[in-house]
């Protein structure tokens, strides 16, 4: 059964900027492993528009409550390339308290903008 449905997008550029000007904003949207490739690289803004966005899309799916801290919220990506979302502390405290069972996870970034859409299924 499907408990929430989430979407969002982020414009890259705008996200870009906003990262530049606000210093400490990335250590508060994303883990370390979101920011860093297995290679050691900083991950691209675009990939990180495409993160911000899925973040947005999960609270949105799970009812957009307040207190949800972002970074208990990891998207990261299986080998096979799905891209998933791993949640804990307030924002699996809120999945459980909704019955969430899993969630299905869609990024993609083109033209300048960001997007993601989350669907948590009980």
């Amino acid at each position: 059964m499907i408990i929430g449905v989430g979407i969002d997008v982020a414009e890259i550029e705008r996200f870009g900027v906003s990262m530049e000007r606000t210093p400490g904003m990335a250590q508060r949207l994303f883990t370390e492993s979101e920011l860093v490739l297995p290679s050691g690289e900083r991950r691209g803004i675009a990939s990180l528009a495409a993160r911000f966005a899925a973040k947005e899309a999960l609270a949105k799916a799970l009812g957009a409550p307040g207190g949800m801290l972002w970074t208990d919220a990891e998207v990261y990506v299986e080998e096979t390339g799905q891209p998933r979302v791993r949640v804990r502390g307030t924002v699996e405290a809120r999945a459980v308290e909704l019955n969430v069972k899993s969630f299905h996870l869609s990024l993609s970034h083109d033209a300048g903008v960001a997007s993601a859409v989350v669907i948590a299924e009980g």
